[in-house]
């Protein structure tokens, strides 16, 4: 399999596209003016406790407060310690933390909608290999390091290192990296940490610690997997990735390339198309099939559809090659949108329990690829499957669009025939309440057209019934559902 990143660098905003055999796998975006928070870290201050939820709000310095919860709140994050709170019982918030208390927080979750940033005061720091935890003295290995005796191997080898103040999770990218690497790893991230402290007791700024920028992040977490190569459009920001992956990921550097290209490097593999199409409802699959996705605050829905696939055997198969094929589609989806939370699957209904078998198969295998962490709860009672994918940083939706000021977000408006119907019930009332020698009704284009046109006979009865002249005006600007009734 071939892979690539493509990264475009302008003065307001950065992407990065993950291409996989030609196709648009993940993209990434990132506003100058709006950068995630996810990894920054900072002194906070306790704006409010609340004992129902077992959380406090806390105040950042962002536009809305963030939240910690009573289960994100370990030992180590007092900065005036006038209670030890090791001797206090973790579960009553009441007794963690107080108004107005200063703790060391770090952002897990960005705001995302009406919701404030998501915080914890158990502090992690990623680097190449490592991840430090200033709270812990013990030595973790990542799960997707299967092999036992690799994982003992790199244990030894960290536990071996200068212990120090707190402990280390052994990354994925660890897998085969000698003992050099790994202190080289360890003493930046200590000495990193150290310099968090030194600024904690300084007290000049609320941010401790700004995680990287988008690109250097990408690169920092693409460690491990197989790239072909890796193309930059801005000479500044590849000089400063250069030095970047020769200080930390020095695999990487050869990969490095400068794009000089007639075409912007985002038509290559047609991303920019791509990532349009992201934003829409309807998924067309090769078959026919199609999917419709639907994301709200509280989980994403996607039906599958058998569409215009009518199959060449029978009905079941042809449901079961559909929702087969819509597995691929799912999973390249939820990647590329950057889907998280809840999410349900409605699936064709299937009768056969071993289709069902292997259709929640191929969505395993499919998910496989996707580096957020994701768990699929198989078939619900009513036919549904349930997954859960780790939710970080907006999705592609929420950070591309904004809220229609049509519809406020319900994705729907009123039809022409409603508004004709609701203009006029609004001329009878205004009838009945005031005195007016005639009606002028100002509205949309399209409803105007309707009033005069295939509404017209109803319009005629009203005016025979209020005894009033009713003039149709329309307005350009007006929205479908915008009308006004003006007495004259």
């Amino acid at each position: 399999m071939s892979a690539e990143l493509l990264i475009n660098v302008t003065p307001s905003e950065s992407r990065v596209a993950l291409i996989e055999n030609g196709i648009l796998q993940e993209l990434h975006i990132e506003r100058h003016t709006k950068r995630g928070l996810v990894g920054n870290i900072y002194v906070g201050k306790v704006s409010r406790v609340l004992p129902g939820m077992q959380a406090a709000f806390v105040d950042i310095g962002l536009d809305r407060a963030a939240f910690l919860h009573a289960s994100d709140i370990v030992p180590h994050h007092e900065v005036q310690e006038e209670v030890p709170v090791s001797q206090l019982p973790k579960q009553d918030i009441k007794t963690l933390v107080r108004d107005g208390q200063e703790v060391i927080v770090q952002v897990v979750k960005d705001p995302i909608g009406t919701k404030g940033a998501r915080l914890t005061t158990d502090i992690t720091i990623p680097s190449r290999y490592l991840v430090f935890m200033p709270s812990v003295s013990h030595v973790g290995v990542s799960q997707r390091i299967e092999d036992e005796q690799e994982r003992e191997r790199l244990k030894a080898l960290v536990e071996q290192l200068d212990p120090g103040e707190g402990g280390f999770i052994l990354r994925t990218a660890a897998e085969g990296v000698g003992e050099a690497e790994l202190h080289q790893d360890a003493e930046f991230l200590r000495r990193l940490w150290n310099k968090i402290q030194s600024r904690i007791k300084k007290k000049k700024s609320r941010v401790l610690y700004e995680d990287l920028t988008l690109a250097r992040r990408v690169l920092r977490d693409f460690v491990g997997t197989k790239l072909d190569r890796i193309r930059v459009d801005a000479k500044l920001a590849l000089s400063e990735l250069r030095q970047f992956t020769s200080d930390y990921v020095p695999e990487l550097n050869p990969l490095l390339e400068h794009y000089q290209g007639d075409r912007p490097i985002f038509d290559l593999y047609d991303v920019e198309n791509e990532a349009q199409r992201a934003l829409e409802r309807r998924v067309d699959l090769k078959s026919g099939g199609y999917l419709i996705i639907d994301q709200t605050e509280a989980m994403t829905t996607i039906d599958i559809n058998t569409g215009a696939f009518v199959g060449h055997r029978n009905l079941e198969e042809t449901i079961f090659n559909t929702n087969s094929e819509a597995t691929q589609a799912i999973a390249r989806q939820l990647r590329l949108r950057n889907l998280g939370g809840i999410i349900i699957i409605d699936f064709i209904d299937m009768q056969d329990e071993n289709h069902k078998r292997r259709v929640l198969h191929s969505l395993e295998q499919a998910l496989q690829k996707d580096r957020a962490k994701t768990s699929i709860h198989g078939f619900t009672s009513l036919g549904l499957v349930e997954v859960t994918r780790k939710r970080t940083r907006e999705s592609l939706e929420h950070i591309l669009c904004g809220e229609c000021p049509v519809c406020k977000g319900r994705g729907s408006i009123k039809t022409v025939e409603t508004v004709c119907f609701e203009i006029m019930r609004e001329i009878v009332r205004v009838n009945r309440a005031y005195d007016a020698d005639k009606f002028v009704v100002y509205a949309a284009p399209n409803v105007a057209d309707a009033l005069i046109g295939e509404e017209s006979h109803m319009l005629a009865e009203l005016e025979v019934f209020v005894g009033k002249q009713i003039k149709i005006q329309p307005e350009a600007m007006y929205s479908q559902d915008k009308f006004d009734v003006v007495m004259m």
